[in-house]
């Protein structure tokens, strides 16, 4: 059985991306689950380390507004590459990934 694959992808004017898969199933993501599953290293390393409990992060300007998505590069046929409004674009969304991610679309 093969493993379903996006056959569109859709930035919807309210931000969120919706992804139609082959075996009919469509999904929604937002900008912020997406920014927040990012499997890059760095993000990854973030996520496992316990927040100091005295120390505030410092932001940057881009970091305090909410993230969209600004584009989406096809990664072989495996993976998209996500860019983000905070300038991140170095994590590789996997078809599975995606597909465990976001929520049922009607």
């Amino acid at each position: 059985m093969t493993e379903p694959r996006p056959t569109k992808l859709e930035l919807v004017p309210d931000g969120t991306l919706r992804i139609a898969w082959s075996d009919g199933q469509v999904r929604r993501y937002t900008p912020r689950d997406l920014r927040d599953r990012c499997p890059c290293a760095t993000c990854r390393e973030k996520r496992s380390q316990p927040a100091p409990a005295t120390l505030l992060p410092i932001l940057s300007a881009a970091e305090t507004r909410p993230p969209a998505i600004e584009g989406m590069r096809p990664v072989g046929n495996y993976a998209y590459g996500i860019a983000f409004s905070d300038g991140h674009d170095t994590g590789i969304f996997t078809l599975e990934l995606l597909r465990e991610c976001g929520e049922l679309a009607s």
